[in-house]
């Protein structure tokens, strides 16, 4: 275990080294410009969609499986997970208050990121055997650039089959096995166990039962976690500003040890906020296009705007708030991960904090595993065809119990490694096919709708 994981940090340092920072934040950068900031600029347009797509006209639902609602569901709940809890308190440990900065930075030009990818994903989806519609970076990949591009469609489909195991999986089972077992004194095995079963149940049933679970858990879950963080704040008001004095000041200085931290370089706050944000929002991985693919909708513009949603929610809302709170209790205490956020809720919360942080923790991690067990079985299909899934289900639900009784460290060390291994091939495709992006939007707010299936050049 410890060469595997030598050689695992080895590879980290290289995949989200400078180079994958600079292609994450320019690619999604030259996004938000290329589209006037359109993301952010329409970011109401989107919320009113969002609740509009609550049903779907009669005559879009033979073009998707899942209401364009649902379908953000199903990627909020892949997106809404430890990397809210667990994430942004490594983050904070690791790089210091102005990791949070580029947290937000990553979020801001993700919007841009996650717009282009559903419009590519409804554009360029297809039906497969069993009538369902699919999607994501290896479709657009293999339909929007060529087949000569062939190779980087199916290294996408190969990594993140993988990252599924990581990221959305025994990331998430051990973060509630370890959040479970401090607040309760649950054994490791028995939450991997209980998750298992659950998760199980609704991984079976495919994107319409995963769909549904998520449409109802997501929001509760979402606003309950949302009030509970806010009144954190409102307890800890007077130390907000000071938070915030040092989210941006530490993001372009060093800051010096204290207490329990250790202290972080400008360099450690930039990696660190960067590869967490992502991690948290997914806006560069390609792994929320799978699932916007899925959509009961004609126009990919539209699907778009709602995709974005899913960055802002997840890292400048719910982020922030699990930031606030850390920065404004026990962020020197030396803890991490969800044991600092847990600490952080306690102390202003004593005797309730830690049970809401747990509960939150258990609620977001099952529905994150529910919606990576839909893009990594689409993967999985992508390279061996729809007769395979059923035997991918099986060995993602066991992977679960696995994942709860791993080694923390090393479980977020394979996660962290693969999630880069995924973007790369996507953020190449998203910077090829920005063209096609750019023309559909423009279309689209010219009143001149481009349906998927037409010719973009004749539109």
């Amino acid at each position: 275990m410890e060469t595997l994981t030598n050689i695992l940090t080895s590879i980290e340092s290289v995949v989200w080294g400078p180079l994958m920072l600079l292609l994450l934040l320019g690619v999604g950068l030259y996004l938000q410009l290329g589209l006037k900031l359109l993301p952010i600029r329409k970011l109401g347009m989107g919320f009113k969609l969002l609740w509009g797509g609550r049903t779907t006209p009669a005559d879009d639902r033979k073009d998707g499986e899942v209401s364009p609602f649902n379908a953000l569901m199903t990627s909020l709940s892949a997106t809404i997970g430890t990397g809210n809890i667990a994430g942004v308190a490594t983050a904070i440990f690791l790089g210091g208050p102005g990791a949070v900065f580029w947290m937000w930075i990553t979020a801001l030009v993700g919007m841009a990121t996650k717009f282009a990818e559903a419009v590519l994903a409804v554009r360029y989806r297809e039906v497969d055997e069993a009538g369902d519609h699919v999607g994501g970076p290896m479709y657009y990949i293999r339909n929007g650039l060529g087949k000569k591009w062939g190779w980087l469609g199916m290294a996408f489909a190969l990594f993140g089959a993988v990252a599924a195991f990581g990221i959305g999986n025994t990331v998430q089972s051990n973060s509630v096995a370890d959040g479970l077992g401090e607040s309760l004194g649950i054994p490791h095995w028995v939450t991997g166990l209980v998750i298992m079963v659950l998760a199980g149940a609704v991984i079976l049933g495919g994107i319409k039962r995963i769909a549904k679970v998520a449409g109802k858990l997501v929001p509760v879950m979402a606003v309950a976690y949302i009030i509970c963080g806010l009144l954190v704040l409102f307890i800890n008001a007077d130390q907000i500003g000071a938070a915030l004095g040092m989210i941006f000041t530490h993001a372009f200085t060093p800051i010096s040890a204290a207490g329990g931290f250790a202290g972080a370089a400008v360099a450690k706050a930039i990696q660190f906020g960067v590869a967490r944000g992502v991690f948290s929002n997914e806006a560069g991985l390609g792994s929320a296009p799978i699932a916007h693919a899925a959509a009961q909708t004609k126009n990919p513009v539209r699907q778009g705007l709602i995709a974005m949603l899913g960055t802002f929610i997840d890292t400048i809302v719910v982020c922030t708030i699990t930031a606030l709170a850390i920065l404004t209790t026990a962020w020197t205490s030396g803890e991490t991960g969800a044991a600092l956020t847990a600490m952080s809720f306690n102390e202003a919360l004593p005797g309730v904090g830690q049970y809401v942080v747990s509960f939150a923790l258990a609620v977001f991690a099952f529905t994150t595993i529910l919606g990576w067990a839909f893009y990594g079985e689409k993967c999985f299909e992508f390279l061996f065809g729809v007769g395979a899934i059923k035997f991918y289900r099986v060995v993602y639900i066991l992977a679960i119990f696995a994942g709860s009784v791993l080694p923390l460290g090393f479980v977020w060390l394979l996660a962290s490694v693969f999630n880069a291994m995924m973007a790369i091939p996507n953020l190449i495709a998203l910077a090829l096919l920005s063209p096609v992006v750019f023309k559909l939007s423009r279309d689209y707010f010219d009143g001149k709708e481009v349906l998927p299936g037409e010719d973009l050049d004749k539109s």
